[in-house]
Parts: structure tokens; C-alpha cells; sequence
């Protein structure tokens, strides 16, 4: 029987078919040696989504540009290997990603939030809370780990059989999806069609899922700047000229953000300190950091928990006075807990206008932030500074 040729995939379809298949094989080597480093988790995290993202698009366009016929030499079960081989690469094309996507929205003691490429916020699935535990998270872990060894071996088969088409039969099939190896005998590619709903689905599925964050809310609740704490104030704040920033070490490297959003009454007599006292009511979802990926993990149920304790308060007391230099007591509600500390900070005045500047040092494990996932600071340090700069205008 002679053989007759095949002609080529689209440009489109190529293209898909390289890009997917060299994700996956980084997906799955970055998967193998990313262990505990959270930046390679990011990495494998966003490159996994977009293999789903584009695994969409590749799907519709199959359906809209069929592939071309194979070899007529080609026996019959070899074609059905083929075939079957084909459809089992879309079937993990799809499963790969989605159960990792599954694992890390029911991660139970490591809740690190999906941040792709460091830029995009990516939700968890909706309504699987009640795979978060142990045995059943352990066992989506291991379904993904068997997905990748699957791969492993769809790829070998399908490395093989190209290869074993390509030197068995004049015409094979590795030049139909190899740019530069079309032999005069191959038909070029038929042009493609419906390149619109193929990606312009596959855009849409990606807004709309990276789109839930921004409907959800950003949990920055606005506080009232006008004085709702039960001193008089005395004092307006420059808000534009004041700041809280928080700052501490992640995995050896130095992080820093402040909050955005934030109010303080002020009650202070230069000539009588001791009866002075500040409240200052603070939006927790407002904290933005130096990466999205710790500003999104600010706002977790371990750390600030901002979806059932949007604000914290804080109370400066028990002033006491030392040139421009002053201690005082503060006092600090954050989520369930509460916790007293030591607080200086300077203080000067010109005209009616003072300049304010203070530190302290936070534990995290007094605060119970991030316990849960690193009770023991393996990752990011105990100490936590913050610093507090605040201009403020006498009132008439």
C-alpha cells in the first residue's frame, strides 16, 4: 500500500502544542525541586493555570480545525493508540492543572494565596472547604503527583512513536507539527478558522475567574476619620503627610508595606503629657506590602483575618515626657486578641503644627498571626516593626 502524505497542523495548533507541551515538562521538573521554596511554588502555580487557560483555547480550536489525517500506512490499532494517546494528553491537560489548582484551595496548614507571575491575584474553587483537611488534601497531593507521572509516561509514548513514524515511514507524522522539517511531498497547512472563540473563551474564562477577588471585595473597610473613639480630640492628622508602615524579614529577605486606610483621634496638651491619649483605628484589608503575593496573604484567616476582623484598634496612654522625647503604653486589638506594649516615640512642635515619630516591635506569635502555617518562624520572623509617622495641625 502506498502512502499518501499528511499535511500540517495549522500555525495555531503548532504553536499551542509546543508552548503547552514545554510548560508541562517545566511544570512538572520545577514540581520535583520547588520543596519548601515559595518562589518556585509561585512559578509552578502560574504556569499551571496557564496550561488550563490555554489547554481552552487548544481544545476549541482542535474542534474548530481538525487535525489532519495520518499516514495511510499507518496500521489500524496504530492509529487508535495514537488517537487514544492524543485525547488522554487533553484529558491531563485539563486534570493536571485543575487538581492542583484543587490542592492549594484546600491546603490546610500551608495557605500561601496563588499570585500569578507576582501580578494577578487567583481565587481558590468556591465550595470545597470541606476537602480542607489532612487525609483529603493528602489525597488530591497524591492524585496530582500520579497525573504527572501519567504525563511522564504519555510523553515517552508519544516521543517514541513519532520518532519511530519518522525513520519507518517516508512521509511520518513529527514533520506535521516540527516548524522547518516539511518535506516538499507535505501539504502545507490548511488555514485556520476560529481563532475568535478559541482564545476570545479562553480570555473570557481567565477574567472572569481572576475578576472574583475584585467582586469579592478587597476587605479594605473605610474607617471614619471623624473622631467615633470616646476622647476629644484636639489634634486633625495630615493624612497625606503621615504614615504607618510595618516591616519584618520572609525567608531571609527583608519585606515592608503600609496601610492605607486609617484614623486617629488625637487628645494632647504639650504642657500636661500625662493626660494626652490617642486612638487610632486601623482598615486591615488596606495593608498593602512590598509583593502582592504578601499583601494577599495579609488578608488569610491566619494572618489578619480582615473578612471577620476588618479593623484593629490601638490606644496610646500613660504619656510620659523626656525633652522630645516621650514613653507611653499602647494598647492593641487585633482580631480576638489584645496585648500591651511599650511605646517611645518623639515629638516636636512648630507653631501649631506637630511632627510625630514612634517604633515598636511586634511578635507575630503574641499577635497569633501566620501561626498556622509557621508557629515556629521557619519563615518569616517573629519580630514585626512598626513604624508610625504623623503630622498633625492644632485645632483653633
Amino acid at each position: 500500500m502506498s502512502s499518501s502524505p499528511s499535511s500540517r497542523y495549522t500555525l495555531v495548533a503548532v504553536t499551542l502544542h509546543w508552548v503547552i507541551a514545554i510548560s508541562i515538562v517545566g511544570l512538572i521538573f520545577v514540581g520535583w525541586n520547588m520543596h519548601e521554596n515559595e518562589e518556585l511554588y509561585q512559578l509552578h502555580k502560574s504556569f499551571g493555570i496557564t496550561v488550563l487557560i490555554l489547554t481552552i483555547a487548544r481544545l476549541i480550536w482542535r474542534i474548530m480545525n481538525p487535525a489532519p489525517p495520518l499516514p495511510d500506512d499507518m496500521a489500524g490499532w496504530q492509529k487508535a493508540l495514537s488517537q487514544a494517546t492524543y485525547w488522554a494528553f487533553y484529558s491531563l491537560m485539563f486534570l493536571m492543572p485543575l487538581t492542583g489548582w484543587l490542592y492549594v484551595s484546600t491546603a490546610y496548614d500551608f495557605d500561601v494565596p496563588t499570585v500569578l507571575f507576582g501580578v494577578i491575584s487567583w481565587p481558590d474553587i468556591p465550595f470545597v472547604g470541606f476537602l480542607t483537611n489532612e487525609a483529603s488534601n493528602g489525597a488530591i497531593e497524591r492524585t496530582h503527583g500520579l497525573l504527572a507521572w501519567l504525563a511522564i509516561g504519555l510523553i515517552g509514548l508519544h516521543i517514541a512513536g513519532a520518532i519511530k513514524h519518522e525513520f519507518g515511514n517516508e512521509e511520518g507524522v513529527l514533520k506535521r507539527m516540527v516548524p522547518g522539517l516539511m518535506s516538499e511531498a507535505t501539504p502545507p497547512s490548511q488555514p485556520g478558522r476560529g481563532a475568535v472563540p478559541a482564545f476570545g473563551v479562553a480570555l473570557f474564562a481567565f477574567a472572569l475567574i481572576a475578576g472574583i477577588p475584585l467582586l469579592s471585595g478587597s476587605g479594605a473597610d473605610v474607617v471614619t476619620k471623624d473622631g467615633n473613639s470616646d476622647i476629644t480630640a484636639n489634634w486633625t492628622v495630615d493624612y497625606e503627610q503621615s504614615s504607618i508602615a510595618f516591616s519584618g524579614v520572609h525567608d531571609g529577605s527583608p519585606f515592608e508595606g503600609v496601610f492605607d486606610n486609617w484614623a486617629a483621634d488625637i487628645q494632647f496638651d504639650p504642657a500636661n503629657p500625662e493626660a494626652g491619649a490617642a486612638v487610632v483605628s486601623v482598615a486591615m484589608g488596606s495593608a498593602q506590602a512590598s509583593q502582592k503575593r504578601y499583601t494577599d496573604s495579609l488578608k488569610s484567616a491566619e494572618w489578619f483575618n480582615v473578612a471577620e476582623f476588618p479593623t484593629a484598634q490601638a490606644r496610646i496612654s500613660e504619656i510620659s515626657q523626656n525633652g522630645d522625647d516621650y514613653t507611653s503604653t499602647l494598647s492593641l486589638d487585633l482580631k480576638a486578641g489584645s496585648i500591651s506594649v511599650n511605646f517611645p516615640f518623639t515629638l516636636t512642635f512648630e507653631g501649631d503644627i506637630a511632627t510625630m515619630s514612634g517604633q515598636v516591635i511586634l511578635s507575630r506569635e503574641a499577635l497569633d498571626l501566620g501561626m498556622t502555617s509557621d508557629p515556629g518562624a521557619d519563615w518569616v520572623d517573629d519580630a514585626v516593626t512598626v513604624d508610625v509617622a504623623v503630622t498633625a495641625s492644632r485645632l483653633p
